[in-house]
């Protein structure tokens, strides 16, 4: 069932993705001959107006051709992708990264609306030889404000202790058998990361949280922020060496392990790991590298500076050489998810 779970969801997120190039295409007035949902033998083809819509064996990706996209194909005619101007072509190019990224958002709002999973801010453990031990919390405290601040569930404290970067001391507001109490502990400010950390784990008590529709929607942008800034943080880290390559990123292996967690606890936890990749999808996509959408947008950005267009030799290079960066990465990091889920082991085994 997993895999079936999975494959539907990867189409529906590529499906949107690519929707949002064809909708703002078609918007500039750009021709589209073909609308293509994954790769491989053809199942499934029909015409519509004046483009060819087309479903593969292998659903895991898909395109949208323009007239005129490529440069051999160009006559100049005012309907093709080339004929538009840099601002155009960046828009159609932006399309399809950010109708992901609103479907994130608006899973996001739909589980803050219709009650979303949340870790409450209770100590379940308190690490020995960390600030918190010092002060004197407990298991079982809960913690009520930080700093000041309110808080409600565990994803608060932590977000608003990691931001007490300065080492200065920081009031935890707790309730402990009944009664309320303030307790001063002073973070440990880790180097490289500059987060601060307390030395706190929390209980396993979840409730289903539920908030009314326009708080609901505010918490939806603010979720996919955070992810967006968290992302952006350890993809920095993992340039620069300071967040190992395998801590960093997860493959089709590693999504397909969270999928299947992700089912055996619910739907809700479905539609969370649903939002996530959305986020993720878009994130990516806009990463500078050729043979994606982020690698468009740099070529685009490159003729706005220079008033000319890379030249086609050039871009093709690049595409190449993308691609051969992307099914390393994508070897990799298969590589380490099946280390990390022990699965070289298991099949090692087999043959014993």
């Amino acid at each position: 069932m997993t895999p079936l779970i999975l494959l539907i969801a990867l189409s529906i997120l590529i499906i949107v993705h690519e929707a949002g190039h064809f909708v703002v295409a078609r918007r500039c007035g750009v021709r589209v001959e073909r609308f293509s949902i994954g790769f491989g033998p053809v199942l499934l083809r029909w015409r519509r107006g004046e483009t060819d819509y087309a479903i593969s064996a292998f659903p895991l990706g898909g395109y949208v051709k323009m007239a005129g996209e490529q440069g051999d194909g160009r006559t100049g005619a005012r309907w093709e992708y080339g004929s538009q101007p840099v601002w155009r072509r960046a828009g159609i190019v932006l399309a399809g990264p950010l109708v992901n990224y609103a479907t994130g958002i608006l899973l996001f709002t739909f589980l803050f609306w219709a009650g979303s999973p949340t870790l409450m801010p209770t100590i379940g453990g308190v690490l020995e030889g960390y600030p918190a031990a010092a002060a004197g919390l407990r298991p079982g405290d809960r913690i009520v404000a930080v700093a000041g601040a309110p808080v409600e569930s565990w994803e608060q404290v932590t977000a608003r202790i990691r931001r007490q970067t300065s080492g200065a001391p920081v009031v935890l507001l707790i309730q402990r058998e009944g009664a309320e109490q303030a307790i001063t502990v002073t973070p440990t400010v880790r180097t490289g990361t500059r987060t601060a950390v307390v030395g706190l784990t929390p209980s396993d008590e979840v409730r289903i949280v539920r908030a009314p529709l326009p708080e609901a929607a505010v918490r939806g942008v603010g979720r996919a922020w955070d992810l967006t800034v968290m992302t952006g943080v350890s993809l920095w880290q993992m340039v620069t060496g300071a967040l190992p390559l395998k801590e960093s990123l997860t493959g089709p292996v590693g999504i397909f392990y969270i999928t299947s967690s992700a089912a055996a606890l619910g739907w809700r936890y479905l539609v969370q790991l649903f939002a996530v990749l959305s986020v993720s999808l878009a994130i990516f996509n806009l990463l500078p590298l050729p043979v994606l959408d982020g690698g468009h947008l740099a070529f685009l950005l490159i003729e706005r500076i220079r008033r000319r267009p890379v030249s086609l030799k050039i871009q093709e290079v690049a595409t190449q050489a993308g691609m051969v960066f992307l099914i390393g990465m994508l070897l990799v990091v298969t590589y380490h998810d099946l280390s990390r889920f022990q699965l070289v082991s298991r099949l090692t085994g087999l043959f014993k």
